[in-house]
């Protein structure tokens, strides 16, 4: 495994925000966090040793070794996951792009079957490769979108009807950028997603203090409250599932609960838009290929 200056400035971010043990402070701190010789004693490694790591330099732990700094940093599993991912995928070569993701028929197919329930496939990056009518309805009309556009984390971040949509739109903001991180982890020599992390940071104050955290992390499942434009008040479960033969595709489902008012507001804002022609011709098989 090699390492990099990304791997370095994650463990940092994690150190910084970890506090110390008030018995510990012997003096005043001009810094958040841990400091290095403290999260080295934790991880059982040396100073000398756990400051190469945050600096970047080209060194190689153990998986043991690793565990142990994700001890001692308190990492969660998604975060333990990102870490080896840096270390493993941003050793300062680059990689070659990704390739280009499909959706299969036959999963439009299911998206368009589940009729009244919104669902989207999103792929890597956050790019939204699929949505049917009731997504496009409740959330945006990704189709209509430029291709470079279709990405559920630039929406989300840029759109001003999203920051309308969502009652908490700083949470959702903010799991969509983690989400974001954690992929780009994975696929460090993504032009695209360069391209894209540098659009949302020149536009997106919010955007360049969440990236500077390093938080990564999805939601399997969630609530969500939302103001709508046409049909009010509606609060949504939602589930993300990992599809099986492409983990780096995910159906993400929206649905409200039986006999409620947001049930029968989702039934009246399928019924409001009447199935138009024009809005079933912009389903998304434009949107297959998305690098």
């Amino acid at each position: 495994m090699g390492q990099s200056i990304e791997f370095g400035r994650f463990l940092s971010a994690m150190r910084s925000r970890l506090q110390p043990d008030p018995g510990t402070i012997l003096t005043t701190r001009r810094v958040p966090g841990l400091r290095r010789e403290e999260v080295a004693r934790l991880a059982d490694v040396s100073t000398d040793y756990y400051t190469r790591l945050e600096q970047g330099r080209n060194i190689h732990p153990s998986r043991s070794v690793l565990a142990s700094v994700a001890r001692a940093l308190q990492l969660n599993d998604a975060e333990s996951a990102h870490m080896f991912d840096l270390l493993e995928n941003c050793g300062g070569q680059a990689t070659n792009p990704p390739v280009a993701q499909r959706v299969r028929a036959s999963m439009r197919q299911l998206l368009d079957a589940v009729g009244d329930v919104p669902a989207v496939v999103l792929g890597r990056r956050t790019d939204v490769l699929a949505s049917n009518r009731m997504a496009r309805l409740l959330l945006a009309d990704f189709p209509a979108m430029a291709r470079e556009q279709r990405n559920y984390t630039r929406w989300i971040m840029l759109d001003p009807a999203a920051r309308v949509l969502f009652r908490d739109w700083h949470g959702a903001a903010a799991d969509a950028v983690a989400a974001l991180r954690a992929d780009i982890g994975r696929h460090p020599g993504d032009p695209a997603a360069t391209a894209l992390v540098g659009e949302l940071a020149v536009n997106s104050e919010e955007f360049r203090q969440w990236w500077a955290r390093h938080t990564v992390g999805r939601r399997s499942s969630g609530t969500l409250s939302l103001h709508h434009a046409v049909v009010g008040e509606v609060e949504v479960d939602f589930e993300h599932l990992l599809l099986p033969d492409d983990p780096e595709q995910s159906l993400r489902i929206y649905t409200a609960k039986n006999g409620s008012p947001s049930q029968d507001a989702l039934k009246l804002l399928s019924s409001w838009s009447g199935g138009s022609t024009a809005d079933n011709q912009r389903v998304a098989p434009s949107s297959e290929g998305i690098n």
